[in-house]
């Protein structure tokens, strides 16, 4: 017996509760809607490098997880086909950073999103993600469609 839509989870919520490493690095997920999600992360002792500031992969990380659940959010199964970030401060031990993912647009099977990485209202990284799906567009989707 399928759900009733009105209890359905959000696609990007059941992939996300299957995401260990994200999880192991205690990143919450804070909110998800359509082509959008909000993630959050503290960074602690084991992910400060030699220069005593958070490791470029983790803030790499945190925003890719974000990106993940943004781009998930619209059902079929979607993947990262490309990602680049810009670092433009960085981040400390105890810093709580705040990413926010919004959609750009799609496209066939395709999709840009950009992910601003924050500490409090301060601006630490920008990242760009290029998704595909590698599922079944949703129903009534059309090549070209744009948001």
């Amino acid at each position: 017996m399928q759900e009733p839509s009105a209890t359905r989870r959000n696609p990007a919520q059941v992939m996300f509760d299957d995401d260990r490493a994200s999880q192991a690095l205690g990143i919450e997920l804070l909110d998800v809607g359509s082509g959008t999600a909000r993630a959050r992360m503290t960074i602690t002792e084991t992910m400060v490098n030699g220069h005593g500031i958070a490791h470029g992969g983790y803030l790499f990380l945190l925003a890719d997880t974000t990106f993940a659940c943004a781009c998930n959010s619209h059902g079929p199964t979607t993947v990262a086909a490309r990602a680049d970030v810009t670092f433009v401060r960085p981040a400390r031990l105890g810093d709580e950073l705040t990413a926010s993912a919004v959609e750009r647009t799609r496209f066939g099977r395709s999709g840009i999103y950009d992910v601003s990485v924050h500490r409090g209202e301060e601006l630490i990284a920008e990242f760009r993600g290029h998704s595909r799906s590698i599922g079944a567009a949703p129903a009534g989707e059309s090549e070209g469609e744009t948001r």
